[in-house]
C-alpha cells in the first residue's frame, strides 16, 4: 500500500507544493457536485419515473447504481491517485463527472441513466479521494485542521441543500437541470485545478488488487440485486436463493484473495480490534437508515401527499440542514466522552427519530415529521465521527489511510441495502393490496412509489403501512448497534476534537 500521512501526522514542509488557500478553492468544486448529487436525485426521482417510465426497481437503481460504483472504486481511486498522480486523477474525475451528468440528461432512456449513474459513481471515487490528500500535501500541520473545518462545511452546505436545490430545478424547469447544473461547476472546477493545483509525486511499487476489486464488487452488486430483484422474482425462488449464494461464495473469494495477495483491497490484520468492524457497522446503519428512509419518504411526500418537488425538498430540509452542526458537536462530544459512548447515543437518537416517524400519515401534521427529522439529524451527525474515530482509532497507525477507505464503503454498501430493503418491505406489502383489487398488475409500481388510487384506500393505506414497517426495521437495526457498541468495544482513549474532525472528513472523502 502506497503510504499517505496519517490523522496526527504532518506533512514534511519539503513536499509541499501550491498554493494552500487556492488549493481549498479549487477542491471544493469537486467536493461540493458530489456533495449535491447524494441528495438532488431523491427529490428528482418521481420526475424521472413520470418521463422515461421508469419501474419502482429501477427508480432504486438511480440511487443505488451511483452508490455501488462508488463503494467499490474508492479505495484503488485513492491508490490511482498515489501511483500517477492526484492532480491528474481529480481533474480526470471532474471531466468525467460534468460528461456523465450532462449524458444523463440527454440519453432519454432509464436503462442509459442507469449506467452513466454508474458511470457517475467511478467520477466521484476518482475525485473524493484526491481532495483530502492535496489537501495534506499542500497545507502546513498547524492548519490543516482549518482546511478540513472547511472542507466539511462545504460539503454539508451542499449536502443539505441538495433537496431545495433539486425542487427548485425540477418544479421550475426539469429534472435534467438537477445533473445538468454540475457543468458550469464542473468547467470552472477543472480550469481553478489546472490553474493552482501542483501535482503530488508519483509512487512506485504497490500494485492494485485486481482480483480483490472484481471480487469484492461483484459481491455488493449480488446483494443488493438480489434484494431489488426478490420483489418481482419472489424471495424463495431459486434466482432470489442463487443470488444470495452467488453472493456468499464471492466474499468467501475476496477474504481468500486478501489473505493472499500481497498488496490487498482491505488487509485483514485491520479487523484485529472489534473498534473497526463495530465502527463498520455504526457507518451501516446509520446510512442503510439515512438514505433508505429518505428515498420513501420523498415518494411519500410527493406522490402521497401530493406535494410539488420545491415544496417537498423544503420539508426534507430539517434532516438535511440540522447535520451541519451536529457532526461538529458530535465531534466535541466524541473528544470528551470517547466514541464508544457517542457512538451508542447517536444511534440511539436515531432509533427514537425513526420510530416516532410511524406515527406519520396523510392525515398528520407536518410537524410530527419535522421534529422526528430533526432528532435523526442529530444521532446521524454524533454517529459519524464517533464511528469514524472507532475505526481509525482502532486500526493499526499504518492502515489508518486504508480504514477512512473502508468506512466509506460502509457508508455507501450501508446506503444502497437500505434502499434496496426498504423498497422490498413496501412493495411486498403493496403487492398483495393491488392484487386484491380490480386494479391492473401495472398499478403496482405506482402503487409501490406512493401513489394514490381514488376509491381504493386499501392499495394507498398499504404503501403508508408498508414504510411503517421499514421505519420500524431501521430504528430496530440502530438499536441492535447501538447496544453492540456498548457490549463489544472497549472504551478507547480519547482523541483530541481535531483529530476527531480530520477522521471524519476523510470518512467521507474516502481518503485511503
Amino acid at each position: 500500500m502506497a503510504s499517505v500521512p496519517t490523522p496526527g501526522t504532518d506533512v514534511p514542509p519539503s513536499t509541499r507544493k501550491g498554493n494552500p488557500a487556492l488549493t481549498l478553492i479549487a477542491v471544493c468544486f469537486g467536493l461540493f457536485m458530489v456533495g449535491l448529487d447524494s441528495t438532488v436525485v431523491h427529490i428528482a426521482n418521481p420526475a424521472i419515473q413520470a418521463d422515461l417510465g421508469a419501474t419502482f426497481g429501477e427508480l432504486q437503481w438511480i440511487i443505488n447504481a451511483y452508490l455501488l460504483a462508488l463503494a467499490v472504486c474508492l479505495i484503488p481511486a485513492g491508490k490511482l491517485g498515489d501511483r500517477f498522480g492526484r492532480k491528474k486523477m481529480y481533474i480526470l474525475g471532474v471531466v468525467l463527472f460534468g460528461i456523465t451528468s450532462v449524458g444523463i440528461g440527454l440519453i432519454g432512456s432509464i436503462g442509459g441513466v442507469l449506467v452513466l449513474r454508474a458511470l457517475q459513481g467511478v467520477a466521484a471515487a476518482l475525485l473524493m479521494p484526491q481532495t483530502i490528500a492535496l489537501l495534506r500535501s499542500t497545507f502546513p500541520r498547524e492548519k490543516f485542521g482549518m482546511a478540513v473545518g472547511i472542507w466539511g462545511g462545504v460539503s454539508s452546505v451542499s449536502i443539505a441543500g441538495g433537496p431545495l436545490v433539486s425542487g427548485l430545478l425540477v418544479e421550475g424547469l426539469s429534472w435534467q437541470w438537477v445533473f445538468y447544473i454540475n457543468v458550469p461547476i464542473a468547467i470552472l472546477g477543472v480550469i481553478m485545478a489546472a490553474l493552482v493545483i501542483r501535482e503530488t509525486a508519483a509512487e512506485k511499487g504497490g500494485g492494485l488488487d485486481i482480483l480483490g476489486i472484481l471480487t469484492l464488487a461483484g459481491g455488493l452488486f449480488a446483494v443488493v440485486f438480489a434484494v431489488v430483484q426478490a420483489q418481482s422474482w419472489g424471495w424463495a425462488s431459486a434466482a432470489t436463493i442463487g443470488t444470495f449464494a452467488a453472493a456468499v461464495v464471492l466474499f468467501a473469494l475476496f477474504v481468500l484473495v486478501e489473505a493472499r495477495v500481497t498488496n490487498p483491497l482491505i488487509p485483514l490484520s485491520l479487523f484485529r480490534t472489534a473498534g473497526v468492524s463495530v465502527g463498520g457497522l455504526v457507518f451501516i446503519a446509520n446510512f442503510f437508515s439515512i438514505l433508505g428512509v429518505t428515498f420513501l419518504l420523498t415518494l411519500f411526500l410527493m406522490n402521497s401527499l401530493g406535494n410539488g418537488t420545491a415544496t417537498a425538498g423544503l420539508m426534507m430540509l430539517p434532516m438535511s440542514a440540522f447535520a451541519i452542526p451536529s457532526a461538529p458537536i458530535g465531534a466535541l462530544l466524541t473528544a470528551k466522552m470517547g466514541p464508544r459512548k457517542v457512538a451508542a447515543l447517536g444511534l440511539g437518537l436515531m432509533a427514537v427519530g425513526l420510530a416516532l416517524l410511524t406515527i406519520v400519515g396523510v392525515d398528520t401534521s407536518y410537524w410530527l415529521m419535522a421534529i422526528p427529522f430533526v432528532i435523526i439529524a442529530f444521532g446521524s451527525g454524533f454517529a459519524i465521527p464517533s464511528g469514524a474515530d472507532l475505526i481509525v482509532g482502532s486500526a493499526p497507525v499504518h492502515l489508518a489511510g486504508v480504514a477512512s477507505g473502508f468506512q466509506t464503503t460502509c457508508i455507501q454498501v450501508g446506503g444502497a441495502i437500505g434502499t434496496a430493503v426498504l423498497s422490498a418491505i413496501v412493495a411486498a406489502k403493496v403487492i398483495p393490496a393491488v392484487a386484491a383489487t380490480p386494479l391492473p398488475a401495472d398499478a403496482i409500481e405506482g402503487a409501490s412509489a406512493g401513489a394514490v388510487f381514488d376509491g381504493f384506500p386499501g392499495v394507498n393505506g398499504a404503501f403508508v403501512d408498508g414504510m411503517h414497517i421499514g421505519l420500524w426495521a431501521a430504528a430496530g437495526l440502530c438499536a441492535v448497534v447501538a447496544a453492540l457498541v456498548l457490549i463489544a468495544v472497549r472504551e478507547a482513549k480519547h482523541s483530541d476534537v481535531e483529530t476527531v474532525i480530520e477522521e471524519t472528513v476523510e470518512a467521507v472523502a474516502g481518503n485511503r
